[in-house]
């Protein structure tokens, strides 16, 4: 099974809604695009932090969206 599908099927588990699921998702596919297609797997605590330092100084994003880029990694 792939990664998203197992990502959505775990927040579908956790009775989530389904627009916290689509957000969710796509955050992770931001994150890896952003790691040039590396799998999450392969990664660690270092490339989120790379992650959400360049949301906060390029994405130009607040401090809740970025707090919820970390809940959805």
């Amino acid at each position: 099974m792939k990664l998203l599908d197992q990502m959505r099927n775990e927040i579908r588990f956790r009775h989530y809604s389904i627009r916290t699921e689509k957000t969710y998702v796509d955050w992770v596919k931001r994150f890896i695009f952003f790691h040039k297609k590396q799998h999450p797997d392969e990664m660690g605590e270092q490339e989120i932090k790379q992650y959400l330092n360049w949301l906060a100084t390029e994405g130009n994003v607040s401090a809740s969206t970025q707090n919820q880029a970390l809940c959805a990694l």
